[in-house]
C-alpha cells in the first residue's frame, strides 16, 4: 500500500521507496513535473529550475529533454549529496546547496534550489540525496 506523506514524498508501508521526480526541458528551460503543486495553488512558472539546478539538469540529461531523479532526505545507495550552505531571504527564497560529487566524481558546484523544495520536503533540508534514474529520449 502506498500513502502520500505530508512532505510530498511517496513511501511504501512495507519497504523503503525513494520517489522519482521527472524534469522536462521546454524552450531551453527545465521544469519539474509536479502537477500537485499547481493543484494546490502554486504557479506553473514557479516550477522552473534555474541557476545551478538548470546546469545540473543539463549535465544529467546528456542532451535529452527529460530526466528522472530519485530524490530523498534519507541516504540511499548510489546517491550524491546536496548539502545546505545557506537559506535565501525573500523574495528569492530557497537555498544554496553544495554538490561536491556527481556520479561519485568531483563536481564541486553550488546549486540554488527554489521554494518548490519547501512543497516537496516541508522545509529546506540540511541534506538532499539525488540519483539519476534515466534519461529518456524525447
Amino acid at each position: 500500500m502506498i500513502r502520500f506523506e505530508k512532505r510530498g514524498l511517496l513511501k511504501k508501508e512495507t519497504s523503503t521507496y525513494w520517489p522519482a521526480y521527472t524534469f522536462k526541458k521546454t524552450n531551453y528551460k527545465w521544469f519539474i513535473d509536479l502537477p500537485e503543486y499547481v493543484i494546490n495553488g502554486g504557479h506553473q512558472e514557479d516550477l522552473e529550475m534555474k541557476e545551478g539546478a538548470k546546469e545540473l539538469l543539463n549535465l544529467l540529461a546528456a542532451g535529452r529533454k527529460v530526466v528522472s531523479l530519485q530524490i530523498d532526505v534519507e541516504p540511499f545507495e548510489g546517491a550524491d549529496t546536496l548539502e545546505l550552505l545557506r537559506l535565501c531571504e525573500a523574495p528569492k527564497g530557497g537555498g544554496w546547496y553544495s554538490l561536491k560529487t556527481l556520479h561519485h566524481r568531483d563536481f564541486n558546484k553550488e546549486i540554488w534550489l527554489c521554494d518548490v523544495a519547501l512543497f516537496i520536503f516541508g522545509d529546506m533540508p540540511e541534506k538532499i540525496y539525488i540519483k539519476r534514474l534515466s534519461s529518456n529520449i524525447i
